[in-house]
């Protein structure tokens, strides 16, 4: 499993104020207690601020926490500091993005529902130049092959030794919607179709005809191994992002989740869908390849 500085600055900051508020300290009482300013208190709580092995050291101290706890306060912040392949993206990226990416470097699973586009762990290159194109207005060319780079970068996880877990619910209109124009279309169905072969990939799709369903937009469940993390949820706007971190709310997801895999094809019946689609766009490519000769005679005339 990789390690993501991201998710272990993030889990070490909530860690500290947790272990603050279960104290019954003040970020007053801490500072005094440890000779810091109470602001280097409230920056690392609001993960503002690094923190050195040194000051998880005398935190872990301070707060009187047994051994295995020390241990784990001091992990984090070690790897906390650690540099994310991601970070060489830091320029192209807005923060938020940023730190999903890194968010995602770590998780053991990604469940996820889609309403237009495929989902970018499954896209292929030209699908995801074609989508960059089309949401990033302002994006030079350079910037755009970047982004599809870095989408690349993400997919790896879906090959690596102990492969992500990804299960996609994707709404038919991914399949109707020619981004990219019909063969690029083709060529990302065949792309999702040969990935369902692996073992972690499971996609399902939410065909038209079964109406009415409690998604009322795409968002990213991300599960995590390890207890220390709980699973968070992410939604993405043309604004930011919003991060549901609330164990209640995410429970509400996960119902969700499990409306949208019953109600979708089922796997086996979301394969034929995509292999019917392909051939649907097989006969639209080839009625294009004839016109095209005939306007090209006609321009000549």
């Amino acid at each position: 499993m990789a390690i993501s500085p991201t998710v272990r600055g993030k889990v070490l900051a909530k860690r500290l104020l947790e272990l603050r508020k279960d104290s019954g300290y003040t970020q007053a009482d801490v500072a005094k207690g440890l000779d810091w300013r109470q602001s280097k208190v409230s920056r690392i709580e609001a993960r503002e601020q690094s923190v050195s092995v040194t000051d998880a050291h005398a935190l872990a101290s301070f707060y009187g926490v047994a051994a295995e706890e020390r241990d784990l306060l001091v992990m984090l912040a070690r790897d906390s500091k650690k540099k994310g392949w991601w970070q060489s993206y830091g320029d192209l990226i807005p923060e938020w993005f940023d730190t999903f990416v890194g968010m995602e470097a770590e998780a053991s699973s990604v469940v996820t529902y889609e309403s237009d586009f495929v989902p970018g762990l499954l896209q292929t290159e030209s699908y995801a130049r074609a989508t960059t194109r089309a949401t990033f207005l302002e994006a030079t060319p350079e910037e755009v092959e970047r982004s599809v780079d870095l989408r690349m970068q993400r997919q790896k996880r879906l090959f690596a030794p102990e492969p992500l877990r990804l299960w996609a619910v994707m709404s038919e209109t991914t399949l109707r919607r020619p981004v990219g124009g019909e063969s690029v279309l083709r060529e990302q169905i065949d792309h999702i179709l040969e990935l369902t072969e692996q073992p972690n990939i499971v996609v399902q799709v939410m065909p038209f005809t079964a109406g009415g369903h409690p998604a009322l937009g795409p968002f990213v469940l991300l599960g995590y191994a390890e207890e220390w993390h709980p699973d968070v949820v992410y939604l993405e706007t043309q604004a930011g992002a919003q991060w549901v971190e609330e164990p209640q709310q995410v429970g509400r997801f996960r119902t969700v989740i499990e409306h949208l895999r019953a109600h979708a094809l089922d796997p086996g019946d979301s394969v034929h869908a995509m292999r019917s689609r392909a051939g649907e766009l097989d006969g639209s490519v080839r009625q294009l390849e004839e016109v095209k000769p005939k306007r090209r005679a006609g321009k000549l005339r």
